[in-house]
């Protein structure tokens, strides 16, 4: 694979932070944190990214930075902070972050998306709270929208908490309730799993899942990151609603479902795992598809999503608010349920009059 290092001094704020984090492969001192950023064309974003791993001041945390063959300036910004850094050849995110993992020694891995930001002090959260015994710690993101203005408050929310009882909420739904890839942090171990998944460029998937089975999971109810929100989140859906992501995301749920249950066969637990036919988030994203289609969703078919949906943890008040969703999109005529379901899968923050705003919309 053809690929470019980078270490070069600058004399830029990245530059004089530089040095208060292990700029060489091994550094001085056990590194406890690695931190990989992964950039595929998000050169206005990637130096906001890196400064905000810089400005922890921690030096017992290692940053690598890996540029995914990007056609734009990201680069050029990258070479211009003083941190370690290399340019591979496009190969997706899950590529990209296998590279880190070879480049840093640190126990416990952190995978920060080129356009998010840490939160000031967020390592000394993280680091008082990691051990041997866990395989994942997880915290929510604020929102901001390109300009850096925070637009939400913290999603996912979640409750404080350190345990193994996300194991049987993987196990009757094949998922759970967790941040996006910035807000997580795994053990190296739990990490090196990704290298199995050749069916998806994405990092945020198996190991996600896997981790409650391998370790304590330690929740976090305060945000520790930002979440960038613009015109370039890989959504994929655009405009209006489109079909193929939707396609996309229920057949790497079932790739990832496999998979899963592959990794607890070794455990002895693989056949208690609930199928993809039985599990809530694949007949949500198999009703979606249907109406991004205009295809016709059979009453038995939306009975089964609405006695799933209330079987999954969520609050009574998010089933309830649900259902009411699920009842419009049903009924409502083919283009306005699509109205619903696009504005519903858009990384924005939901409110019940932008629904309205979205289904009335010419």
């Amino acid at each position: 694979m053809k690929e470019d290092a980078v270490s070069i001094p600058h004399e830029s704020a990245s530059a004089d932070l530089s040095s208060n984090l292990t700029a060489e492969p091994h550094g001085s001192g056990t590194p406890k944190l690695a931190v990989i950023v992964t950039c595929w064309n998000y050169a206005e974003y990637v130096i906001d990214a890196i400064d905000s791993v810089l400005k922890q001041g921690r030096k017992d945390c290692e940053l690598v930075v890996i540029d995914d063959g990007s056609t734009d300036n990201s680069w050029v910004e990258i070479s211009r902070t003083g941190v370690r850094a290399y340019r591979i050849d496009n190969a997706g995110q899950r590529l990209a972050c296998l590279r880190g993992l070879q480049e840093t020694t640190a126990p416990f891995i952190l995978f920060l998306d080129a356009d998010d930001e840490l939160l000031p002090g967020a390592f000394n959260e993280i680091l008082s709270r990691l051990d041997e015994g866990v395989a994942k710690l997880q915290f929510p993101l604020l929102r901001m929208d390109a300009q850096r203005t925070v637009i939400s408050g913290p999603i996912p929310p979640l409750a404080d908490f350190r345990g193994r009882e996300l194991v049987e909420e993987v196990l009757k739904t094949g998922s759970y309730t967790s941040p996006p890839t910035s807000g997580n942090v795994f053990r190296r171990d739990v990490c090196q799993l990704i290298e199995g998944a050749d069916y998806e460029r994405a990092v945020d998937g198996v190991i996600l899942f896997v981790a409650p089975f391998m370790g304590d999971v330690i929740s976090l109810s305060k945000p520790l990151g930002l979440y960038r929100v613009h015109d370039r989140n890989d959504s994929g859906f655009g405009e209006e609603l489109n079909p193929v992501p939707l396609q996309r995301e229920a057949e790497r749920f079932v790739d990832r479902l496999e998979h899963l249950r592959r990794l607890l066969n070794e455990k002895g637990l693989g056949s208690g795992l609930v199928t993809a036919d039985r599990a809530y988030f694949h007949q949500e994203r198999s009703f979606y598809l249907a109406i991004a289609k205009s295809a016709r969703v059979g009453l038995r078919q939306f009975l089964f999503l609405l006695s799933l949906l209330w079987t999954y943890p969520y609050s009574a008040k998010v089933k309830l608010s649900m259902t009411v969703f699920f009842l419009l999109t049903f009924v409502l005529s083919s283009e306005r349920a699509k109205r619903l379901v696009h504005y519903r899968l858009q990384a924005h923050s939901r409110s019940a009059l932008g629904l309205i705003k979205a289904l009335f919309r010419r």
